[in-house]
């Protein structure tokens, strides 16, 4: 009877380590910038985080057609890559948010660049964005950019966060601590 009690202590807790383990499985949604994020079938990996200058040549083509921001604003560019590791074709969300401290809240920008993440648009199964061969996937960064214009206080109020929705399951938003 002993013997019995000790094998069924024992399956027990090797099923409760077993869940457990299976629990610790689950994807994390609050990650850090460079770690990636899965939100259904889409990984989103941030790569790099970095205020643009309208003055500097080397970003002119990060802010083609964009205005001078006004004296108390900046853009910050977040460079990205987005792989969908399903069987099925997948949507980008439509927008996503950053978001300080202060809980000040700033949209993307629409850009015209050649560097810039569409957002709202489908990913192929099994494709990446950036594209293979364009100048996103082959220039420095080697990532998509999502454009934000932001005051110029949000760098005193950090630290600051990506928000990003899924566009397919319902309400789930994934949170990405920025590193400026």
């Amino acid at each position: 009877m002993r013997r019995v009690s000790r094998l069924g202590l024992g399956i027990a807790l090797l099923a409760a380590v077993a869940l457990l383990a299976a629990c610790g499985e689950e994807e994390e949604l609050d990650v850090v910038e460079g770690e990636p994020v899965e939100l259904g079938e889409l990984s989103f990996n941030v790569q790099l985080t970095r205020f643009l200058n309208p003055d500097d040549p080397e970003d002119e083509a990060y802010l083609r057609g964009q205005p001078l921001p006004s004296a108390d604003q900046q853009y910050l560019a977040v460079f990205m890559t987005v792989d969908n590791e399903g069987d099925e074709p997948a949507d980008l969300p439509s927008t996503m948010t950053i978001r300080d401290t202060r809980d000040n809240t700033y949209k993307p920008l629409d850009s015209g660049s050649v560097y810039a993440l569409e957002l709202g648009t489908t990913l192929p199964a099994g494709d990446e964005l950036p594209r293979p061969d364009t100048p996103a996937a082959t220039g420095p960064i080697r990532g998509a950019m999502v454009l934000f214009r932001v005051d110029r206080a949000v760098t005193e109020n950090r630290p600051i966060e990506l928000e990003i929705p899924s566009a397919s399951t319902g309400g789930e938003q994934a949170r990405v601590e920025l590193d400026i």
